[in-house]
């Protein structure tokens, strides 16, 4: 087994680090989410965390780690007898983003089960994660349906298997761990309350600091195991810390003046039902332990609040996350009460005793307690500098943006699950059985009794019940939603750069980036004015990364469309290399006007059938406004072979919409 890099030779990266070492101390705070840029020291942190964590007694042979104090009285290995038990280190188990369910959760054995009467359940990850810790790196790349599997375990507390009748069920405690990159995507709000801490962590910009995280991993990559001697005896102090700290847990009390500055926080923040409460009030009371104090002091509740609250205060996805600290500030100072926990700025005073650093130190490389966890990248919105050209103008506020109508792909595809267009699916409405490809994971136990029937005499079945061989299984085959492609291709030239107009088209595009968040669609965006096409942003998962850069545009300029969407063509045969199964809808926002170059008109023409000969499923918003309109855009979208809408019928609401819709439909 590799030697992890020592948990408290992290260099800074503070908050990370408390955060993962409350969770050690009290796990039912309910775990952590890691948000930060690509090589941040995410996971070598969590993978260090599992080093200093304490052994755990399981039930010698007992495949789900059961305590041999207190069995799990629904083991599916029990019941246990009482003695036979070994220690060993608690497990640190990595769920990996390709994993199917059956790995996740087990699988139960549908054929013995039907075929010999034999309950066969092989464990899954999370049986192996029980009493220890479950790691996912990239944990907003999981399949939503695995995510939501996943943090109703944690919730629960247990795992549930239930197959055609067959149930198994068995008990899965972790301390849940997850990583992710923003830029690559967000988690649905309803998933990020399911943590109960969320942290924010980027590189630092302070030279000294990056030279000692260099040293450091150079040193550790040249011998490891010499470089996790040197840090030894500072593990052995953090995890007789936490040793302590969760000793000592059970006596914290937590005052009604704290809960009320709780409770007076979250709603001064607004955040929605009243599991931030809990998990503030968990958080509080492991920070009191981890500080060896049996009080809770306001300047828990307030590190409790800039732990707990940041990812539950986002109203919409476009909202930057953290809190406003003055704002927290006031809050916690208006309900302090009867003068309990006035000291926020004091120092911590730390434990005495083993790992305690007393005398108000903290334990070697353990960050102190408080601290900002709102840590931002530095640099402006976008980071990207922005194009010059003739009459560029600045940019444009987007409108505010609406409710916007189902944009579909047609047909039925088989992409990644999403909510936008028809696809067959693992999951979803049953439409028919197929033989199964593969081993058998949903059985269409009708079609199998149908295909059994009529081989039974054959067979030597005369009486009642079936014989029931392999040849016979049927797979239930399913029809749900996938998640599309949606490549925004945006005009950006001075026929469209009246400030009011503008303004109404970025609103447009930004309330399809917001349906496209909540279907779990990948976006990209292509912008066009002056003499060229740019990629503004390459196919991504996340909207707010699109939203930023839709912000920031410019406009001004010739009309270059040929350019722009040749721009687009060459981006969808590049993600199509990439991502062969997922569909594209490609989102055309216009006028319709070409200018700049010879025959523009006739060059877009050309570019555009080249979107039809594909078959590649195209929506041209026309942004033509006045009392004369050329009506352009609807020619462009007949050499797509696609629709044109109107801003006004791009509402779902829109009663223009409903009407074009009613007569498309008796047409």
């Amino acid at each position: 087994m590799s030697t992890p890099f020592p948990f408290t030779a992290v260099v800074g990266q503070d908050d990370l680090r408390l955060a993962l070492l409350l969770n050690a101390v009290s796990p039912a705070v309910g775990g952590v989410l890691v948000r930060g840029e690509k090589g941040t020291a995410k996971s070598t942190a969590v993978r260090a965390l599992s080093a200093l964590m304490p052994e755990v007694d399981v039930v010698s042979g007992c495949r789900f780690s059961c305590d041999p104090a207190s069995p799990d009285p629904g083991c599916p290995d029990g019941p246990h007898a009482p003695g036979g038990f070994e220690s060993r280190a608690a497990r640190m188990v990595e769920l990996p983003v390709g994993a199917s369910e059956d790995r996740l959760v087990g699988a139960l054995d549908i054929e013995r089960a039907l075929a010999e009467g034999v309950k066969a359940f092989e464990p899954g990850l999370l049986a192996d994660a029980h009493r220890g810790i479950l790691y996912v790196d990239e944990v907003n790349l999981l399949h939503d349906h695995l995510v939501d599997l996943l943090l109703d375990a944690a919730a629960m507390g247990a795992s549930y298997v239930e197959r055609e009748g067959v149930s198994v069920r068995h008990a899965a405690r972790f301390l849940l761990v997850g990583t992710m990159n923003p830029e690559e995507g967000e988690l649905r709000p309803q998933l990020l309350d399911r943590f109960g801490l969320t942290v924010e962590v980027a590189a630092s910009r302070e030279p000294d600091q990056r030279v000692e995280v260099v040293r450091r991993r150079l040193a550790y990559d040249d011998d490891p195991a010499g470089f996790a001697a040197r840090w030894a005896g500072e593990e052995a102090a953090v995890r007789a810390r936490i040793a302590a700290a969760r000793e000592l847990l059970p006596r914290v009390r937590l005052g009604d003046g704290a809960l009320r500055q709780i409770a007076a926080t979250c709603a001064a923040f607004e955040v929605d039902g009243m599991r931030a409460d809990i998990v503030m009030a968990r958080t509080a009371t492991a920070l009191a332990a981890w500080a060896g104090r049996t009080d809770v002091l306001a300047e828990d509740v307030r590190q409790a609040a800039l732990l707990a609250l940041p990812h539950r205060r986002r109203r919409n996805p476009f909202d930057a996350p953290g809190l406003d600290e003055d704002k927290l500030d006031e809050t916690l100072e208006e309900f302090s009460g009867d003068g309990e926990g006035q000291g926020d700025d004091d120092p911590d005073p730390g434990p005495d005793g083993p790992g305690g650093g007393g005398g108000g130190e903290p334990a070697p490389g353990v960050p102190p307690q408080g601290g900002d966890t709102g840590a931002r990248p530095e640099g402006g919105e976008g980071g990207e500098p922005q194009p010059s050209g003739a009459g560029e103008q600045s940019a444009v506020r987007a409108a505010e943006p609406f409710r916007s109508k189902v944009l579909s792909v047609p047909g039925i595809g088989e992409g990644a699950a999403g909510r936008r267009s028809r696809a067959r699916t693992e999951h979803g409405r049953t439409t028919g059985a197929r033989r199964p490809k593969g081993a058998l994971t949903k059985l269409h136990l009708a079609a199998t009794v149908q295909a059994a029937a009529p081989h039974q005499r054959a067979r030597g079945r005369s009486g009642p019940g079936l014989v029931i061989r392999r040849d016979d299984l049927r797979q239930a085959a399913r029809e749900g939603r996938e998640g599309n492609l949606v490549l925004f291709v945006v005009d950006a030239s001075g026929s469209m750069a009246a400030r009011q107009r503008m303004s109404a088209v970025k609103g447009a595009v930004l309330s399809l980036l917001l349906d496209a968040y909540q279907r779990r669609d990948k976006v990209g965006l292509v912008t066009f004015r002056g003499s060229a096409a740019d990629v503004a942003l390459p196919p991504t998962s996340s909207v707010d990364a699109a939203a930023a850069r839709l912000e920031s545009l410019p406009t001004g300029g010739r009309t270059p469309l040929a350019a722009g969407l040749l721009k687009a063509h060459e981006v969808l045969r590049v993600e199509r290399l990439r991502d062969p199964a997922r569909r594209a809808l490609v989102v055309v926002v216009t006028d319709g006007r070409a200018t700049g170059g010879p025959e523009p008109v006739a060059l877009a023409g050309r570019a555009a059938r080249l979107f039809a000969a594909e078959g590649t499923a195209s929506v041209v918003v026309d942004c033509e406004s006045g009392p004369v309109r050329l009506g352009l855009a609807g020619q462009l979208a007949g050499e797509l072979g696609g629709t044109a809408v109107t801003l006004d019928e791009l509402r779902a609401d829109s009663i223009a919409g409903l009407v074009k819709d009613v007569q498309r439909r008796a047409a």
